[in-house]
């Protein structure tokens, strides 16, 4: 039977219906990429929900877990990191490769706060796994032929560079308001720290005594 006017084919209304839950799909893994990227992955999906401008029972309805919600997010940055390892292991040099592995992995994690809970094992660490496994076997290759060179300082290991990391990018978190991109600065302290004989690389310019000050307040969580 001819379908009345009034009336959308089957197959038409299932393909509207597969859109608008594509699109509401897109809309809830840009949200959440937004919201993982500013606060880390604790964000619920009722907060990815109303960023998304959808219902929470939506969300639900696209994502099983919070996982497989997680996972869609940081797909692309996590895709980012591994790019960063691969150019790091190719350098001649394998102290030019440390330094831009860390100097990249920290802007991507001080961009990225809920990249920083997976890559360095604060949450979903199953989600991030083979990308931080592929990071560190570069890192410990690196480390392995920078000691070898001459570069690194005896005693050096990779949960060194994974505390360093943490500390780095809480600090930028603290700082950013204040001055952003300080953190540069003690990332090279830091990389010093770790060379046999440290080359004198001019440091990022000091903070005044009042932005420190400040800094401190905001990272004690005292009153500004």
């Amino acid at each position: 039977m001819t379908p009345r006017p009034t009336e959308a084919p089957e197959p038409a209304r299932h393909g509207a219906l597969r859109r608008d839950a594509e699109r509401n799909r897109d809309r809830i893994v840009r949200a959440a990429q937004e919201l993982f990227a500013e606060r880390g992955i604790a964000v619920g999906f009722n907060e990815v929900a109303h960023r998304a401008g959808v219902g929470v029972g939506t969300v639900y309805r696209r994502f099983t877990d919070k996982e497989e919600l997680i996972h869609a997010a940081l797909e692309k940055p996590l895709a980012e990191l591994a790019q960063v390892a691969q150019r790091a292991g190719e350098a001649g040099r394998a102290w030019d490769g440390l330094e831009l592995l860390l100097g990249s992995i920290t802007e991507l994690l001080v961009d990225n706060l809920g990249l920083r809970d997976v890559a360095l094992g604060g949450g979903a660490w199953r989600l991030a796994r083979p990308t931080v496994e592929r990071v560190a076997e570069v890192m410990r290759h690196l480390l392995d032929r920078a000691r070898a060179e001459g570069d690194l300082r005896d005693g050096v290991a990779g949960d060194d560079v994974t505390m360093i990391l943490w500390l780095v990018t809480d600090l930028a978190q603290h700082s950013v308001q204040v001055r952003p991109g300080l953190y540069r600065r003690y990332l090279q302290v830091l990389l010093d720290g770790l060379r046999a004989t440290p080359d004198g690389t001019p440091l990022v310019e000091k903070p005044t005594e009042q932005q420190v000050l400040a800094i401190c307040r905001r990272w004690a969580g005292a009153p500004l």
